[in-house]
């Protein structure tokens, strides 16, 4: 799903309107006392096995482990490896093993599961846990020694998965990445080989993907920069290849951590219901009116997956799109019988679980806690069983919380972006029918708004910014006939 990414440039007037968000939304600003002592503890004491749970862990510092995350990201949840093996390939990925610094029903574990997900704006991130934690301890930072949950993937020559260990272990993450930084080295000279092998199996992960008939969102975040005499700008970034190849590895990782516990009978799923007709008819008449080609025979996977984020119109289909792969959500189940009949993850194909991002979601601590009992023989600590039927609905409460938080913040920026700019005129595609208006977006800067009254859907309109209200996030179009 699209995201903002935020160049972080102290802005009072920003910062103001972040913070009446935050208080409108009664979002967290920082963790208590209580926390933050427990967590210093748990940082300075080093990571122990949670209760009822075993003392194995492996050493595993000779792996060559490479995180690859946003710019300047310090909550390093994953990190990944990779060797050629038989015919196929070997994948290592590391993840945070956040259980083992936080106390189940302490402070941190109590805080984390209220507010379920890590919250970011552009003035500052309000973390899962204490930084201590999140960008310390917990972080497989490079060069540090950490305690992970290490899963071991072997997968044929196509990438299809043959086999699955999962263990706690020590490791040491030579390198942290960004995004373009890896981009370029991939299409350098000399790339190191653990970048070739995650282009190779994430291109034979995508193919896969593709013969499986999932719906593949490309969708450009919106990214916000600050520029020095505090105005603002807002376009789409930059989709890279590589971003694609990263996320195929947390979803191969995610398809098999969903059949460890379907074949268990104990976890937490992602679920997500096929789209129903009457919104796939809608996609179809979207497309026509946005003068998109979509033939008869060609179904909605294949035509989200091949739609180019970089034209207009395209974009706005898949934002739209987007919009339509809805009722996402989580099932619980502490047996076979309690697991329902549907469910898959229609955008992935596949039966799904979240087990990647432990430092920022919550959920994925207790799905690994249980996937690394069941594959070690064991019955699941007490602790993660008691909490698994309550997280669908602490997820589900955190989703919407960051989507409305989201919403909100991008309101403020646009109209921040555009305070100076009132009775210019802008190129706008008409994108959407909403009640009595029309859902615009402008290309440059990169804005959706309202427009009354509603011109043909796919048709290109000159409107002019008649008003900007900071506090009420609002912007006011009208067409230039």
């Amino acid at each position: 799903m699209p995201s903002l990414r935020f160049h972080r440039v102290a802005d009072t007037e920003l910062a103001r309107g972040i913070a009446v968000i935050r208080e409108e939304m009664d979002l967290p600003t920082g963790h208590s006392a209580a926390a933050l002592a427990e967590a210093e503890a748990s940082a300075d004491r080093g990571p122990l096995p949670p209760p009822g749970v075993d003392h194995e862990r492996l050493d595993r510092r000779d792996l060559h482990l490479v995180a690859i995350d946003p710019a300047g990201a310090r909550d390093l949840d994953q990190a990944f490896g990779a060797q050629r093996h038989g015919t196929g390939y070997r994948v290592h990925y590391a993840i945070a093993d956040v259980a083992a610094l936080v106390q189940p029903t302490g402070a941190v574990d109590t805080e984390a599961l209220d507010r379920g997900l890590t919250f970011y704006a552009p003035d500052r991130r309000v973390s899962l846990h204490p930084e201590v934690i999140n960008e310390g301890a917990g972080s497989l930072l490079p060069g540090m020694d950490r305690s992970c949950v290490l899963w071991q993937i072997d997968v044929d020559a196509e990438g299809a998965i043959l086999d699955v260990e999962v263990h706690r272990a020590t490791v040491r993450v030579a390198e942290a990445l960004s995004y373009r930084s890896a981009q370029q080295e991939i299409d350098g000279p000399r790339p190191r080989s653990c970048l070739v092998l995650l282009r190779e199996i994430g291109e034979r992960r995508l193919a896969l993907e593709e013969e499986r008939g999932a719906v593949s969102l490309n969708i450009p975040s919106q990214e916000v920069q600050t520029d020095a005499d505090g105005s603002h700008r807002l376009a789409y970034d930059e989709t890279l290849p590589v971003e694609q190849w990263n996320a195929q590895i947390s979803l191969l990782t995610g398809i098999a951590a969903a059949a460890i516990m379907i074949d268990a009978g104990v976890g937490l799923l992602r679920t997500l219901p096929p789209t129903d007709p009457e919104t796939l008819s809608g996609l179809r008449r979207t497309a026509a009116g946005l003068h998109v080609p979509w033939p008869e025979t060609m179904s909605y996977a294949e035509r989200v997956r091949t739609l180019d984020p970089n034209h207009p119109n395209e974009r706005a289909l898949l934002f739209r799109s987007a919009r339509g792969l809805g009722g996402a959500g989580y099932v619980a189940f502490l047996n076979a019988a309690d697991l329902p009949s549907e469910h898959g993850h229609s955008a992935i194909a596949s039966p799904y679980a979240h087990v990647t991002a432990p430092l920022r979601r919550v959920c994925d601590r207790f799905a690994n806690e249980v996937i690394l009992a069941v594959t070690g023989g064991r019955r699941p600590p007490d602790w993660a069983l008691g909490t698994l039927e309550q997280l669908p609905s602490t997820m589900g409460r955190a989703r919407q919380r960051e989507q409305a938080f989201e919403r909100a913040v991008l309101d403020l920026v646009e109209a921040l972006v555009l305070e100076r700019r009132v009775g210019e005129e802008f190129e706008a595609l008409v994108v959407n029918h909403r009640r009595d208006r029309a859902v615009i977006q402008i290309h440059e800067p990169a804005i959706v708004a309202e427009l009354e009254p509603k011109p043909a859907l796919g048709q290109t309109v000159r409107v002019r910014l008649t008003g900007v209200n900071i506090a009420e996030r609002r912007l006011s179009f009208a067409r230039v006939e």
